[in-house]
């Protein structure tokens, strides 16, 4: 008996101990629920940490991470340097028992997460929790930013404590603070350790401390709930009267010929736009600075007294700028557009950010999800290319997982495939669709003539191409093959010159400049004309709540489209908008938009 009671106390003792272990280990990640779009490399970047971080608690995830599945992210375990703490919302949690937990006020947590509201506060998604300052504490059950101060005057030596509770069975943190008639949030200041405990340790006391006076004590209230919360630490809507808007570009000094001709093409759009909404009584001052070449600074611009007015800015052109120019832009509360990179990672950090060219994860996902939408009895034939295919590897990776999920057929060829060779991939029961891993014309040169070879033997067949947005380059050379393959090919930028209002802002442009718009697309005087005209239209019309009411613009672009979502709840815009652009055999062009 002895013997079974040693080996019970001994599993005992071990069970204890590996609780204790997985509990340690818990506080030292949090989850991530991966959402569509995201790769590894983006969620490293909202959080601050490196892929390898990632890897390291989560084996395998460098080869492949799904939508839906969760990841560990690790904590910044030294206190200090970690400015915030970020948590998961488990089932049950509400604001208000963050704010409790993290001595937080709920304004605090609102301000550090622009994206959050009643209706997305829910189980599994991460929020940033500011650090608590070093001032005083935060009262946690509302919007206030009053703190409570220890003062410097001296006076005599009092007990703080009025009382000392010892802790009984099932008794909370809530049920005693009332018993006696104080906050939660008194009490856990007089009693440090219970932050952030779900449980206090039945015959453990507390300080109970002095109320207030009576005159501040606060009037015991029900506990108010995220909706009453959200409302009550909403800001109030701002109204524009006057949008100032910045532009720092690249235009002279140490660039490129051709760099600058392009950023002024830009700007040539952006003036059009501005003299359009003039024209419908809106009222701008813009204001137009030269940043020079990467290697120059941004202080002599940023250091001006006007940039701290901008409601919006729109640049920059250079990598080496963005940083510098969004923390500015994030500290005086200002919209900054970048407009041309799409591998910036500031955008994951940065709430102020709005990335117009669309980072090649959340590109690609909404690639994907429009390519099975599309054609979802499909028979997919891979051309394999022989130039140009490491740009495309990615894309194609993606592209064969996601059919690889919902079973639909696929195989692959060489590019020098005889006509029979591709005939014998043909299902007559299916669309058959061709994707050349790569996007170059010279792929192009060399598959054509089968493939329209192909179409013309086999007429019955149903065929299509599939490509990629430089193929806007070359359309002029290969339309004919275009419309007789039925083609295909996605982008977030298109315009058709044939349509009107492509046809009447060239000619416009040509009138206001006497030249005509680079030959090379995006096409930068449209694209400056669409990104101003859709940023300072919402201005006008939302104010400071365009973030809300940007959904409900139901602007038609000329030729880049818009649909910016948040990529988390304490970070920036990115633009998920994509088109499929389609050659049709009746020589129509169509632009396919899916929202």
């Amino acid at each position: 008996m002895k013997t079974i009671n040693r080996i019970f106390y001994s599993l005992l003792l071990a069970g204890a101990c590996s609780f204790g272990a997985t509990a340690q280990e818990n506080q030292s990640y949090f989850l991530h629920t991966i959402e569509k779009g995201q790769s590894l490399y983006s969620i490293a970047s909202m959080y601050g940490i490196s892929t390898a971080d990632i890897i390291k608690l989560n084996p395998g995830s460098d080869d492949k991470i799904y939508t839906g599945h969760t990841l560990r992210i690790p904590r910044n375990t030294n206190a200090n340097e970690q400015k915030e703490t970020y948590h998961t919302i488990a089932a049950g949690e509400t604001l208000y028992r963050l704010t409790v937990k993290y001595n937080v006020s709920a304004k605090e947590i609102c301000d550090a997460n622009p994206g959050l509201s009643a209706a997305n506060f829910r189980v599994g998604q991460v929020i940033r929790i500011p650090s608590v300052t070093t001032t005083g504490v935060s009262a946690p059950a509302t919007g206030s930013d009053t703190t409570v101060a220890e003062s410097n005057i001296p006076g005599p030596v009092e007990s703080r404590c009025r009382d000392m509770h010892k802790v009984k069975r099932k008794e909370t943190i809530f049920s005693i603070s009332r018993e006696y008639g104080i906050s939660d949030a008194e009490l856990i200041a007089a009693n440090p350790e219970l932050k952030g405990e779900p449980k206090i340790k039945k015959g453990s006391f507390l300080c109970i401390p002095y109320p207030k006076q009576a005159e501040q004590a606060p009037k015991v209230q029900n506990i108010p709930t995220d909706a009453e919360l959200f409302s009550e630490n909403k800001k109030a809507t701002e109204r524009f009267a006057v949008i100032k808007a910045a532009v720092v570009l690249p235009f002279l000094d140490g660039v490129s010929k051709g760099e600058s001709a392009r950023m002024v093409e830009y700007y040539e759009g952006l003036l059009m736009a501005v003299d359009s909404l003039k024209r419908t009584g809106t009222s701008i001052d813009l204001y137009t600075y030269n940043s020079g070449p990467e290697s120059a600074s941004l202080n002599s611009i940023l250091d001006k007294s006007e940039m701290k007015e901008m409601d919006i800015i729109f640049g920059p052109l250079h990598q080496q700028h963005i940083k510098p120019l969004a923390a500015f832009a994030q500290k005086h509360n200002t919209r900054l557009v970048i407009p041309f990179t799409s591998k910036d990672n500031t955008v994951f950090q940065n709430p102020s950010v709005y990335q117009v060219n669309t980072p090649q994860s959340y590109l690609y996902s909404e690639v994907y999800e429009h390519f099975v939408r599309q054609f979802p009895n499909a028979n997919i034939i891979f051309i394999e290319a022989t130039q140009g295919t490491k740009e495309k590897a990615e894309f194609i990776k993606g592209l064969k997982e996601t059919l690889k999920s919902r079973s639909i057929p696929m195989t692959s060829l060489k590019e020098d495939a005889t006509v029979e060779s591709l005939q014998a991939t043909l299902r007559a029961d299916r669309e058959n669709i061709f994707v050349p891993t790569s996007g170059s014309n010279l792929t192009l040169i060399k598959i054509l003539p089968q493939l329209t070879m192909l179409v013309r033997e086999h007429p019955e067949s149903r065929v299509h191409l599939f490509g990629y947005p430089e193929w806007q380059t070359y359309t002029k050379d290969h339309i004919e093959a275009f419309f007789e393959l039925d083609t295909y090919f996605y982008s977030s930028f298109y315009t058709n010159n044939l349509l009107p209002a492509a046809i009447n802002f060239t000619k416009s442009y040509r009138k206001w400049y006497g030249k005509e718009m680079d030959e090379r697309y995006p096409k930068y005087g449209m694209l400056g004309f669409d990104t101003g005209y859709f940023f300072l239209k919402g201005l006008s019309r939302y104010g400071s709540a365009f973030e809300k009411s940007m959904q409900d613009m139901n602007l038609v672009p000329i030729q880049t489209g818009f649909k910016f979502q948040r990529v988390n709840n304490w970070g920036g815009f990115v633009n998920k908008k994509v088109f499929f652009v389609r050659f049709t055999k009746d020589f129509e062009l169509i632009k396919l938009d899916f929202d």
